[in-house]
């Protein structure tokens, strides 16, 4: 089989409370620990916190520990290629940068992950850190880096946008993150009283996840279902304050909870006593939440936004963005059919199914030994 690839993976987005591109770095990894053909290490570009990911790195996958201090080194990298990464990681094959940016190196092939072009398509969503992404890209692009993406969808969407070299912009599908064992007394936590079933949304109060849509949507039905609530289960973000406004608007508006963050065991919970996902994103270059939902047997209402379409294929029931009223009877089918619900539950666990870690990391490693030549 000749020598195992030398692969050093950026695990910085592993630090803090979990994200989509967390749960990204650490199905990764565990994919790529499982394989006989990869070398893999984890490297974090942070000076105080690199011990941080101890506990999220598998084993088989090595920690490089040195010092890296985020704030010169990403100056410094903005100017010039230099320092290279393998100074601070050791000899690597490929070095791939998870989240938009890749460090220079030495002599190690270079794979960025682009999660998305929301930034290019609606930069009037973005906020002032989320811009800097295409120029990020950019760089990467002139300086010889391959391209992975998700989704077809964000391929195509990256050799239209930067005149990419198809050939070394490659898709592979992610696999469904790793859930926690369900708090089954979750809901129970959050629910106001008379509410017996909901509506969840995951995610980030952020504008394209479009939240505010969802909540006239909710509006729409629950004048005639006493018994409905919705559950908007994610951190605040910089789209909050106009889901604030879309709440005190709403005459259902007792039976709009927030929760904030939640841990892994609350997530599942929620999402497994859900009556149904919805999914009203204006853009997605995946999308987590309904493969989550479906792997615990919850029907998904989404939008045909971005590559929604592509992840969930027929396990979902799809609407245009922005549009409250057909969400609202989409939904509305799911509420009121058994049948509906349990065609949707019956083809989300097959549709969830076909993303696993492994098919991951073995897309992946075709990618890693076309750009390192190997």
């Amino acid at each position: 089989m000749g020598e195992p690839l030398r692969v050093a993976l950026d695990a910085t987005p592993l630090l803090g409370r979990p994200t989509g591109v967390g749960a990204f770095c650490a199905g990764v990894l565990e994919g790529l620990s499982r394989r006989q053909d990869v070398a893999a290490s984890a490297f974090v570009v942070s000076w105080r916190r690199r011990h941080a990911i101890d506990g999220h790195v598998p084993p088989g996958v090595a920690r490089c520990t040195r010092a890296m201090p985020a704030r010169p080194l990403h100056a410094a990298w903005r100017l010039v290629e230099a320092p290279p990464l393998e100074w601070f990681v050791g000899a690597a094959d490929v070095v791939h940068g998870t989240n938009y940016v890749v460090p220079p190196t030495r002599r190690a092939a270079r794979v960025v992950t682009v999660h998305d072009l929301t930034t290019v398509r609606y930069p009037e969503l973005c906020d002032r850190s989320t811009l800097a992404f295409p120029a990020l890209v950019r760089r990467a692009l002139a300086r010889g880096a391959w391209v992975h993406t998700h989704s077809a969808w964000v391929a195509r969407e990256v050799v239209e946008t930067f005149g990419a070299d198809p050939e070394r912009v490659r898709a592979v599908a992610s696999g469904v993150p790793r859930l926690d064992d369900p708090d089954e007394r979750a809901p129970l936590r959050y629910l106001p009283t008379g509410v017996t079933r909901y509506v969840l949304a995951v995610g980030t109060a952020e504008p394209r996840k479009d939240l505010p849509g969802l909540v006239a949507a909710f509006d729409l039905l629950a004048g005639t279902r006493g018994d409905l609530g919705l559950v908007l289960a994610g951190p605040e973000g910089w789209g909050s304050a106009d889901l604030h406004r879309a709440i005190d608007a709403a005459s259902a508006k007792s039976r709009v909870v927030i929760t904030g963050w939640v841990d892994g065991a609350t997530l599942a919970g929620l999402l497994r006593g859900a009556s149904v996902l919805a999914y009203p994103s204006l853009y997605e270059g995946f999308g987590y939440p309904p493969l989550q939902a479906m792997a615990l047997g919850t029907p998904v209402v989404a939008t045909r936004a971005g590559a929604v379409e592509e992840v969930v294929g027929d396990a979902a029931l799809l609407v245009a963005p922005r549009d409250p009223e057909a969400l609202a009877q989409a939904l509305s089918s799911v509420l009121d059919s058994d049948d509906v619900g349990a065609a949707l539950r019956a083809r989300g666990h097959v549709r969830a199914a076909a993303f696993d870690w492994d098919t991951c990391a073995a897309g992946l490693m075709a990618l890693y030994r076309d750009a390192s030549g190997r």
